[in-house]
This record gives structure tokens, sequence and C-alpha cells, in this order.
């Protein structure tokens, strides 16, 4: 009955968000790493690129953000006449923490005959000391579309820029930063799963480590991950075998997608190491990304706050990057 009566709940705050989307004429975004009870009542659900191109293309008078907070400031450099909302302003990124902008220029005016290219995981001050951005759907792409001769720093996630130097045979220079997150996957653990499944394919996010990715059938973004989940399960169908088995290295709000897209496919979570000492709940979910409730959401739509500015000067700078971005992809 408890259960009931709280899925009930739910079910009308949804409703409720719906209608003031209605009323002020507002858009949701939602990543795949939120909730799933956001992420069934947004308007549209996707990763970091797939957002990105939503926020430019909108028409609506209010954006509302359910992701981290570089996210909504992408939001608004790309549709900076629109009012954008977040759910909770504390929705950070460990990777956009690990790059300040005073460090980026410092790394800049050290090595002045290297472009830029900077993860979209990042603070709009550093974007504007950016070349170009890219996210992990789109950054061999975009790499492999700048000058063969040029000299490139990239930052701040470590794993994402390891990879795209192996697949791109460039000697990108990088920044010694990771998602606190997919830091956490080991290679022990794929291994336990795939013993136990041993028929299971396994997928892995490009923020985790090399030794990680080296145990995936398939490495990508999330939006990666979707796209072939959906593929093998129409192939098995057509084949007459049965449903896939994925174990999954990524962000676990990417599950509720996943399950949504492919009922019939079982999808295993790795969980995380936890180093001796650590504080972690020891889960692999994004605490960050988790700050975002149904309440928060409701109230930020009610009550129109909190909204992400940006100082234009940094805005004037920082759009010049993810507009190259969306071009070269």
């Amino acid at each position: 009955m408890e259960r009931l009566q709280k899925t009930q709940h739910l079910t009308e705050i949804q409703a409720e968000i719906r209608q003031l989307c209605e009323e002020k004429n507002a858009v949701i975004l939602a990543h795949y790493y939120t909730t799933g009870d956001i992420q069934e009542c947004a308007d549209f659900v996707g990763d970091s690129l797939a957002l990105a191109r939503q926020a430019a293309a909108t028409d609506a008078d209010i954006i509302v953000m359910c992701g981290v907070h570089f996210m909504a400031e992408t939001c608004k450099l790309l549709s900076p006449d629109k009012k954008v909302l977040i759910p909770d302003p504390d929705a950070g990124c460990s990777l956009a923490d690990s790059c300040n902008v005073e460090d980026l220029r410092k790394w800049k005016e050290e090595h002045p005959e290297h472009l830029i290219v900077q993860y979209v995981n990042t603070t709009a001050a550093t974007k504007a000391l950016t070349d170009v951005v890219v996210t992990s759907g789109n950054a061999k792409k975009v790499v492999d579309q700048l000058p063969k001769d040029a000299k490139i720093l990239f930052g701040p996630d470590y794993n994402l820029g390891a990879y795209i130097n192996s697949v791109t045979g460039r000697n990108m220079e990088l920044w010694n930063g990771g998602c606190h997150v997919h830091e956490r996957f080991s290679v022990e653990a794929i291994a336990k799963l795939k013993a136990e499944n041993p028929e299971a394919i396994v997928m892995a996010h490009l923020e985790c480590k090399a030794p990680v990715l080296a145990m995936a059938d398939v490495k990508g973004s999330t939006a990666d991950m979707i796209r072939y989940a959906k593929h093998m399960r129409k192939e098995n169908n057509v084949n007459r075998l049965s449903p896939p088995t994925f174990i999954v290295a990524t962000e676990a709000g990417i599950m509720h997608e996943l399950k949504r897209m492919c009922p019939d496919c079982t999808f295993i979570p790795v969980p995380p190491e936890i180093s001796e000492g650590a504080t972690s709940c020891g889960c692999n979910e994004c605490q960050y990304m988790k700050l975002n409730t149904l309440l928060k959401l409701r109230d930020c739509l009610r009550n129109e706050v909190p909204e992400v500015t940006i100082n234009k000067e940094i805005a004037k700078e920082a759009v010049k990057p993810i507009n190259k971005m969306l071009k070269l992809s």
C-alpha cells in the first residue's frame, strides 16, 4: 500500500510538471543519468550532444535542464534569449571541477602553438579559452577533422583523450582529469560478471580507464550503447535467438532508457571498485545527477528559479567552440 501511494504521488507530481510546461511554454531536457521518474516526464532525454542540439533548436520560452550545471550553461550559451532553469544549482561535475579557468589559462600560455580541445564537461569560463569542444559521442569525428599537423591540448578527461589518441593516431597532450563514477569501474568486477555471464556483451563508456575499455565489446557514449542494444535486440529477434544480455559500465541512470527500449533484454550494471577507507556509498551513481528530483523540478518550474546566467563577455567566447563542434559533428 505504501509503495502504491508513493507511485501515485509521483504520478501526480509528474502531471503537475507537464501542466506547468504547457502553461509556461517550457521544455524539459533530461540526461540519461537522471532518475527514471524525471526521464518519464521530460520532453527530451539524451546524451550531452543530443541535449545541446535540442537546446539550440527549441522554440520554448523556458528550458529546464535536468542534468548538471555545465549542461545548463550549454543551454544558455546556445539559447541566450531563453530563460534556463536547473532544479538544483549544486548539481556539479567532477570533470568540470578538475579543470579551473586559471589552470587552463596557464596551460594554454605554456603551449601557445597548441589548439585547445575540451570535453563538453567543462564550465563556460573554460570553454571561453577553448578552440572546440567535443562529447564522447563525437570526439573522434571532430578531432579527425582538425589539421593533421595540429598540436593539441585535450582536457579534462584523461581516459577519453587517451582513447581518442589511440583511434586517431594523434599525440594530444592530456589533462589529468577523470569522472568520479567511471574511474571506479574495474577489470576485476567486469571479469567476474563475464565469468558468470559468458555470452554477455560488455559495453563501456569512454570515460572508463583503458584496461576497462580493453575488455569492452562496445566502447562509446551513452547514446552509442543504447543504439547498439536496440540493434542487437532486433538482430536476435530476426534470427530467432534469445534476447541478449549486456554488462554495462557507465552511470546507472542509463538503465531506465535501456530497459524501456529493450524490455526483454538483460542489463547488468558493473559495480564500482571502492578503495579502502573510501566514504562513497559504493554505488555506480553520480550524486550530482541525483540532486535532480521531481519535487525540485516542479518547484523550479513553479517559481522559475534557480535561473542560470552567464557573464556576457564569457558567453560571447564560450559559445564559439560549441558552435564549431555542432558544425563539425
